[in-house]
């Protein structure tokens, strides 16, 4: 399935822009749930391994198996990271920065993402 997206939300998840820094919904948030596509609605990211990189986005040091796929940007530098299943534009992937233990941070567009609470039982 995929969702109707806003021109906004085009110009990033299709397109590729990048949403300004510290201005996503999900920065900040620190419930605890799945972060899921918001284009096709797969999981991506689960709330345990998002942290405070203070970068401005959204930073994960995992993503759910199989969810996601690097491919190398434009600038033939860095590397992208999209929906494994829609191909939609995440952000980008970084390593080396010594952030966490797995030296590795997903640094998503809030725009390119939903999230699904965890219920508590």
């Amino acid at each position: 399935m995929i969702n109707k997206l806003t021109p906004k939300e085009e110009m990033v998840i299709i397109h590729k822009a990048t949403e300004p820094p510290f201005s996503g919904k999900y920065n900040k948030y620190w419930e605890k749930g799945t972060y899921i596509c918001k284009r096709c609605n797969s999981p991506l990211y689960q709330s345990k391994d998002k942290f405070d990189s203070g970068c401005g986005w959204p930073s994960f040091d995992n993503e759910i198996s199989g969810a996601i796929k690097q491919v190398l940007d434009s600038d033939k530098i860095r590397n992208e990271i999209q929906c494994v299943n829609c191909g939609a534009h995440l952000g980008h992937v970084f390593t080396g920065e010594g952030l966490t233990e797995k030296n590795v941070r997903h640094c998503v567009n809030s725009i390119s993402l939903n999230f699904e609470s965890l219920e508590e039982e």
